[in-house]
């Protein structure tokens, strides 16, 4: 038996596959409760406006699992992106300027051409407009959920440019979270969250290396971060960002780099419980005629072709334009048909464009549930067609 050493990538790949197996079971399991007749159907309902906590912000109600869920646990969530994104830039394959390029350009032209698509169906409705970021996200779990269903049929190198794209996709979406859907700001609660982070800087410049001050602050710095009226997750983010890491070339477990222990803590939970957790409260949409015919209303409409046909034009646009131009070159020992159905996988946009779709229409429940009718039929058809590409596609 050879020893290899562990690679944080192989773990986190391994783990995401998982991950998005489970999102999908959780999400089928919510969309099966709320077709439910009767007392089964009405679970799934009672189960996420459960009320079971006190009110933490005024105006916001008492605490419920939806609540908790989306405001609470996605903050961790963040937290481990924000991880995922400093290792990147830091120690990982963003590290430099020459492999940063093409994810950023792919991930900039996915988001922007999704927004387009979506304005150009729906912006033409004001109460509409403010949904223009929603099919502009991709769910890296679900994708390497699909991609682990092709084993071998994908290249490495595929597997880690989705794995790039996604998470500068994620930079997007977090940027479009804290500047977007931010309601009116409490300037006291926002002093009190700007002097978390001064407190976080601080330790850093005392080289403090134990983990646990930091996930103190960080839970003060999400109550600062609530009730100023920038959305809590954006604590989780922030917070990574303060996390001490020691550059770790070839040994990306090293166990005295806190960024790399305190993710390696965090990514089991939320793979397999926050992630999963978030999917089974957020996707439970009832299926009817009513809502088959909704699909093609403009709000649906907007955000599932935005997905399907944004991304994969975005996304594939950008790396054949700047592989033809000479910017960078398409990923190594993989065709441009493997490149194209790693774009349609890239229009999987569950959970961040369910997040996002909740921030977009706070105050209108039925606009949220016509923007997962949408969700639901581009990640759908996203899936199903970069899964047949890939899976026809041949090495060049």
């Amino acid at each position: 038996m050879i020893n290899r050493p562990s690679s944080a990538l192989r773990d986190f790949l391994r783990s995401e596959a998982g991950s998005g197996v489970l999102l999908m079971a959780a999400a089928s399991m919510a969309m099966l409760f709320a077709n439910l007749p009767g007392a089964a159907g009405h679970f799934h309902h009672a189960f996420v406006h459960a009320g079971i906590g006190p009110e933490l912000k005024p105006g916001l109600g008492r605490m419920t699992v939806h609540l908790w869920v989306n405001d609470g646990l996605m903050a961790i969530f963040f937290l481990l992106v924000g991880l995922e994104i400093k290792r990147e830039l830091v120690d990982g394959g963003l590290s430099t300027w020459e492999r940063r390029r093409l994810p950023f350009i792919a991930a900039a032209a996915g988001m922007v051409v999704p927004a387009c698509v979506y304005l150009a169906i729906a912006g033409g409705q004001s109460a509409l407009s403010n949904g223009w970021a929603i099919p502009a996200a991709t769910d890296i779990a679900f994708a390497i959920g699909v991609v682990a269903l092709l084993g071998r049929r994908v290249p490495a190198s595929l597997k880690l440019m989705l794995t790039a794209i996604a998470i500068v996709d994620d930079m997007g979406a977090v940027a479009i979270i804290a500047l977007v859907y931010t309601q009116g700001i409490d300037l006291a609660a926002l002093g009190g969250a700007a002097a978390m982070l001064l407190l976080m800087w601080g330790l850093n410049r005392l080289r403090i290396q134990a983990l646990s001050p930091y996930l103190l602050i960080f839970a003060v710095l999400w109550y600062f971060t609530l009730l100023s009226g920038v959305h809590a997750t954006v604590s989780g983010v922030l917070t990574a960002m303060f996390i001490p890491i020691k550059p770790t070339p070839g040994a990306p477990d090293a166990v005295d780099s806190p960024l790399h222990r305190l993710e390696h803590a965090v990514h089991p939970w939320s793979a397999y419980l926050i992630v999963p957790l978030f999917g089974f409260v957020n996707a439970g949409v009832p299926v009817d005629r009513t809502v088959i015919g909704m699909l093609f209303t403009p709000l649906p409409l907007g955000v599932a072709l935005g997905l399907f046909f944004g991304k994969q034009i975005g996304i594939f646009g950008g790396i054949w334009l700047a592989d033809r131009w000479g910017i960078a070159e398409r990923p190594g020992g993989a065709s441009w048909a493997q490149v194209y159905g790693m774009a349609l996988l890239c229009g999987i946009g569950f959970t961040m464009s369910l997040f996002i779709g909740a921030l977009a229409f706070p105050h209108s429940p039925t606009l949220v549930e016509q923007a997962k009718i949408g969700i639901l039929a581009g990640s759908l058809l996203s899936a199903i067609m970069g899964y047949l590409v890939l899976r026809g596609a041949r090495r060049p």
